[in-house]
């Protein structure tokens, strides 16, 4: 009798890119039809806006909630529900709307749908890669996470040019064919092997968890970590369109597409050179170029130099959010799917809460200027937790 094939992980991780560009469709998509919205259905921006809000708020109640049932479900389970609700909501998205009397619903609807699956592939699919018996788990983890950032220069790319080709009116056939990349990605988790994060009855409570100094540094990497990506990347068009003087395509094109070009490539770079670079070192280099970046933005002569601080800033935030997660994993290995959920949970809160503040404070200011000088302080807080780091004993 012949002893079975090892288990192919290279399909996993494979799978895993897809479902991070999967993460990137449900965030990038509908907003580049916000402006369709409104003149096809009669919605006004501020019912708009609420859309966007359900949608990471209810990723952030999946965040939430999944510290209990993932683990009770499995892995397998869970990670084929997300990509079956993404599926299914970015189809609803172009029958919905058209099936309701007020078509509104239907697009709340639909986004609550693809939410639910946003915020699972959120929490799973790192950990299902951090069990995979890589050798280079840092490496591994960057590239994995640079798939999301080419996931939104792919969505804004491809719609832009189905746009061009066939009208914005035609946008609910994208919505079908965009639905297709989860679709098939789920079928594939049916049959990709996937390796327990913590073996059985080994992993932390939650209480553990939330009793661990060392965790709670971890909350605080992962709050400023997503709060310095997006308290940029959320304004990047504007200073694209006021800097340089062009449309709002081109603006979404040479602000957004370059943060997450710049994003994506210092993940992938990261990802090839890692053994040869300590993470905690390099994270303190890139909250170092980030505040570097912002006051770049901020205090630039000459409105180009202020694009150029833009995309600094998505070079200097690309090895924050997987530099965390692998970091983790390493001080804390016991900490199981809880912590990587809580982790996307505080990660989520910091993407909210960075341009947050940049709106609040530009708006009592007077100045965009004013509200990204005030988000130096997420940088500055990751880079004094990484140093807290070095004197904290690992849990677990």
């Amino acid at each position: 009798m012949t002893a079975s094939a090892a288990p192919n992980y290279r399909r996993t991780l494979w799978s895993c890119y897809a479902g991070y560009i999967t993460q990137a469709i449900v965030n990038s998509f509908v907003p580049l039809l916000f402006l369709t919205f409104q003149s096809e259905f009669g919605i006004s921006l501020d019912r708009i806006t609420l859309l966007v809000t359900v949608n990471f708020l209810l990723q952030l109640l999946v965040d939430l909630l999944s510290v209990r049932f993932v683990d009770k479900i499995g892995y397998r389970v869970s990670i084929v529900l997300a990509h079956a609700c993404a599926a299914l909501g970015l189809a609803a998205l172009g029958v919905l709307p058209y099936c309701l009397s007020d078509p509104y619903w239907g697009l709340l609807a639909s986004i609550a749908l693809y939410a639910i699956g946003g915020g699972l592939l959120e929490v799973l699919v790192s950990p299902i890669v951090e069990a995979c018996p890589f050798e280079n788990k840092a490496g591994v983890m960057s590239t994995l996470h640079s798939f999301y950032c080419w996931g939104v220069v792919f969505v804004v790319l491809a719609s832009t040019a189905f746009f061009s080709l066939f009208g914005t009116g035609h946008w609910r056939y994208l919505a079908f064919l965009w639905a297709l990349v989860p679709l098939v990605n789920g079928i594939r988790f049916l049959h990709v092997p996937i390796a327990p994060l913590v073996p059985e009855g080994e992993s932390m409570s939650l209480g553990e968890l939330l009793r661990s100094r060392v965790v709670w540094l971890f909350f605080l990497l992962m709050i400023c970590a997503g709060a310095s990506e997006q308290a940029m990347s959320q304004w990047a068009s504007a200073f694209a369109e006021s800097g340089l003087q062009v449309s709002k395509t081109v603006g979404d094109l040479a602000g957004p597409c370059l943060f997450s070009v710049l994003m994506g490539t210092a993940r992938a770079i990261y990802g090839k050179y890692s053994e040869r670079w300590p993470l905690e070192p390099f994270l303190l280099g890139s909250g170092a170029l980030c505040i570097a970046s912002y006051l770049l933005a901020v205090f630039a002569p000459h409105p180009a130099l202020a694009l150029v601080g833009c995309g600094l800033c998505g070079l200097s935030v690309g090895i924050l959010w997987p530099g965390t997660f692998s970091l983790g994993s390493a001080r804390c290995p016991r900490g199981g799917t809880a912590m990587f959920a809580l982790f996307a949970l505080c990660g989520d809160l910091g993407c909210s809460s960075g341009p947050t503040l940049v709106g609040f404070v530009s708006n009592a200011a007077g100045a965009l200027q004013s509200g990204l000088l005030a988000a130096i302080v997420f940088p500055i807080a990751l880079i004094l937790a990484v140093l807290a780091l070095r004197r904290t004993e690992p849990a677990g």
